[in-house]
């Protein structure tokens, strides 16, 4: 993403609708795009649970199928209202697992939709891309927890020559839904079950700080569990996007967090403050995930963004109108004319 030049205001402006379909929420950004650079942003977010029963079926069920066209049909219609040139759709984790991913995609291509389903070092660079504008010249390490994966991506983004330097992206097949599923099945789960999930987590990332030569100062951390966290800490009601971004989120308030939910029913942590509802039977997990993760790190803090990947497909899709090229060096395939 490039800083603004004095020129900036004749270079053309390009309105682009983006779709993120993750394992847990959909994701809609209409935005505005000029050089690369994000003018205007606005997001909706749908909890449609794209992964339920993936990890141990490797398949998507009819009902999760049945919420992702629902919210995509009414994302076309909000795309086609903001006046979107184009748009990008992306899938994730689940699709990647789904023997069946074929039968959504049919139906989201039914929709008018160009879904593509992406690799998850993508995914990273992606996410990456969105996130690193904020930290210029700095050395950092940005982690995308989802439903079915987390993305790990270590570089410097350099403002003045409008360049990422990439050290290292990877995708690790742990996320709060597979976790749910796989560890967590009593509503409220047994203490035992918790500290295998745990163990279990803490062993998927530890070998990834290892092969790092060094640490970065800071982790970065954007998606649904962290933001919920904020909310849930600080008891958010309403939300307040402006208060999460770029929030400094300790260890210690987290393990609060999991506290608070110990011994808990869905039903009971839904009512929580900060919790949406959808999110409440993943959350535990999400929660222990991140926990895992900074333990693993030697991490006491990690600041909070709420630009993800959905800022990096905007900003690459602009490049992409532009020159047909982009700095993560990865090719969208457009939507036209919803």
């Amino acid at each position: 993403m490039k800083q603004d030049s004095p020129c900036k205001e004749q270079a053309p402006v390009h309105r682009v609708a983006a779709i993120d379909l993750g394992t847990v929420s959909s994701r809609l950004a209409l935005a505005e795009v000029r050089e690369g650079t994000i003018v205007s942003l606005e997001k909706h977010t749908v909890i449609t649970d794209l992964g339920e029963g993936v990890d141990a079926t490797h398949r998507f069920c009819d009902a999760a199928v049945e919420r992702v066209v629902a919210a995509c049909e009414q994302f076309v219609r909000e795309a086609h209202a903001f006046g979107a040139a184009c748009t990008v759709t992306t899938l994730t984790s689940a699709a990647r697992d789904a023997e069946n991913a074929e039968t959504l995609l049919v139906r989201l291509r039914n929709t008018g939709l160009t879904p593509q389903v992406i690799p998850g070092e993508i995914e990273a660079r992606l996410t990456f891309y969105g996130v690193a504008h904020d930290f210029p010249g700095e050395r950092i390490v940005v982690a995308d927890s989802g439903g079915g994966s987390t993305e790990l991506v270590v570089g410097t983004y350099d403002a003045a020559a409008g360049a990422l330097r990439l050290e290292q992206a990877e995708s690790l097949n742990i996320g709060c839904r597979r976790v749910t599923d796989r560890f967590l099945p009593g509503d409220p789960p047994r203490e035992r079950d918790v500290e295998r999930a745990a163990a279990w987590s803490a062993g998927e990332f530890a070998p990834y700080w290892r092969s790092l030569a060094s640490l970065p100062d800071r982790l970065v951390a954007v998606g649904g569990t962290v933001t919920t966290l904020v909310a849930l800490a600080h008891e958010l009601e309403p939300y307040d996007a402006s208060f999460v971004h770029l929030h400094d989120l300790s260890l210690a308030e987290i393990e609060a967090c999991l506290e608070r939910m110990h011994g808990a029913s869905v039903a009971e942590i839904a009512q929580i403050k900060g919790i949406q509802p959808k999110r409440a039977h993943v959350i535990r997990a999400g929660a222990l995930i991140i926990c895992e993760l900074m333990r693993t790190g030697g991490y006491e803090h990690l600041t909070v963004s709420e630009n993800s990947l959905l800022a990096g497909m905007v900003s690459t899709v602009g490049e992409f109108l532009d020159s047909g090229r982009t700095a993560i060096g990865w090719q969208p395939e457009l939507g036209r004319g919803l």
